[in-house]
């Protein structure tokens, strides 16, 4: 079957859990074998390959056992970067540079007689 965008949801669940219930058998598993090994109940395997809903979790589980993450990057590929997001990147690696007011010298004053008790002046 070809999965294509057309395709309905429970077609493309039907064709998943047919073609895990193929890799299992290839590989000459029971489903309590794959299940004890991906570390989720027997249930949940005969669930994937009669074509119902799981969690995501447990598929990538079963699939891991299976061997069959190594063609999640064709199956969905990282995305490549634009040039202009490259190009942002490259400027926001150097960093901004900040301009900041020039320090002036600061001059101490020294007063003429030292401060005493009972002096009025400030």
């Amino acid at each position: 079957m070809i999965v294509n965008n057309e395709t309905s949801d429970e077609a493309i669940l039907n064709e998943l859990g047919k073609r895990l219930a193929q890799r299992r058998i290839a590989r000459q598993l029971s489903q309590a074998a794959l299940a004890a090994e991906a570390g989720v109940a027997k249930r949940t395997v005969e669930r994937i390959e009669a074509g119902e809903s799981v969690q995501l979790v447990t598929l990538m589980r079963l699939c891991r056992v299976l061997d069959l993450l190594d063609g999640l990057d064709q199956w969905l590929p990282e995305s490549i970067p634009s040039p202009m997001a490259l190009l942002k990147e490259k400027r926001a690696g150097k960093g901004k540079q900040r301009t900041s007011a020039r320090r002036t010298a600061v001059v101490k004053r020294i007063p003429e007689k030292p401060w005493t008790w009972g002096d009025s002046s400030s």
